[in-house]
């Protein structure tokens, strides 16, 4: 599944117990901290706030407590921020540079650049692309070439079109070519989590240019592994939708040629919180070896009766001549935030190089 962690759980992190370890870890830093005010104004109304809410209301009780020089400021904060131990919770941090840093550039790009190894500065970071885009952008393609890979990361995560929980960039929705130069320096990053980055960046362009997207991602040299697995995972939008240009890039070209000899839905029927497993055995029926990308889609039942298709990835293996594959997966069906179920009969998919070869489904009771 890659639905978002529910927020609800989330806004825990700025509880009651990591806010007083603020306050100690910075009195600790700072003499002239206002501890008292700081927790005041942190907590207020905080059983009523989201996780984002939360994050933003300890950076303004930061920007209430620490020196009023910016420079000093921020000084302290570099001497907080390893001690934060939490990863989200750090990102308070670089909101703080967003509420005090927006005309002091240069000092804030550089806060935000040792602050995001700590918790990541992707929110941050887009308050000043949205006021200079390209000024930013510049900076950003200096720290595609970081010796530090959370600094590299955020080059390409802070600039995405379409970054979950942020607003949307739209100068880069609308032309893509304003973020290539970054993602081009990160094609075969040596880091895995770079890579998840550049190829969730690119996966948000193919969903405004397709075309564009493909035609750029061939230009890639695809010899290398890294690159190879940026390109397949930022096509999978293009690829469970059966895009042909897509598919022959990752080398799938046609129609399989495959039959669907075992394909089951287990169990019938489940309730919420249950597992629906998924099964099929495919057996070639070629006279070559094949690539084969395998996909299922869960057709959801909506309040009004109709179902709401969504698309999971399966596997992606090559077929051999008289050569066979079993597929298996199983995902817990319980609501989301982006989703809630409800009952009825959810019809699902297998699909083969985009084309659905069979059909089940289960009854989930609610």
């Amino acid at each position: 599944m890659t639905d978002q962690p529910n927020p609800a759980a989330l806004k825990e992190i700025f509880d009651r117990n990591r806010l007083r370890h603020f306050v100690d870890q910075t009195r600790a830093i700072s003499s002239t901290f206002d501890a008292e005010r700081f927790y005041a104004h942190a907590t207020q109304d905080l059983d009523g706030l989201g996780i984002m809410q939360r994050m933003r209301r300890t950076a303004e009780a930061f920007a209430l407590t620490l020196p009023q020089d910016y420079e000093n400021a921020l000084g302290v904060l570099a001497e907080l921020a390893p001690r934060i131990g939490h990863g989200f919770a750090a990102i308070t941090l670089c909101e703080f540079v967003v509420l005090r840093g927006g005309d002091d550039f240069d000092r804030s790009m550089e806060a935000l650049r040792l602050f995001t190894r700590y918790g990541s500065g992707e929110f941050a970071i887009r308050h000043f692309l949205k006021r200079d885009l390209h000024c930013t952008l510049a900076v950003m393609r200096r720290w595609a070439e970081d010796e530090n890979e959370h600094v590299r990361r955020l080059s390409s995560e802070g600039a995405r079109p379409r970054l979950p929980w942020s607003f949307q960039l739209r100068e880069i929705v609308a032309d893509p070519a304003l973020t290539m130069p970054i993602l081009d320096t990160l094609k075969a990053d040596p880091s895995l989590y770079v890579r998840k980055s550049v190829a969730n960046h690119l996966n948000d362009f193919s969903k405004d240019h397709p075309e564009w997207l493909v035609d750029r991602l061939g230009c890639w040299p695809l010899d290398d592994p890294h690159t190879q697995w940026i390109v397949g995972h930022a096509l999978r939008t293009l690829i469970k939708k059966g895009d042909a240009k897509a598919l022959a890039l990752l080398g799938v070209t046609g129609k399989a040629e495959a039959k669907v000899e075992a394909f089951a839905v287990s169990p019938p029927t489940l309730a919420l919180g249950d597992r629906v497993s998924v099964s099929a055995r495919i057996a070639s029926s070629g006279e070559s070896a094949q690539k084969i990308v395998a996909d299922y889609a869960i057709h959801y039942v909506k309040k009004n009766g109709s179902a709401s298709r969504k698309v999971f990835k399966l596997k992606t293996f090559t077929l051999e001549p008289g050569g066979e594959q079993v597929l298996s997966i199983s995902q817990t069906i319980r609501d989301f935030t982006t989703r809630t179920h409800n009952a009825g009969f959810h019809e699902v998919d297998l699909m083969l190089n985009g084309e659905i070869v069979a059909r089940g489904g289960f009854e989930l009771a609610i």
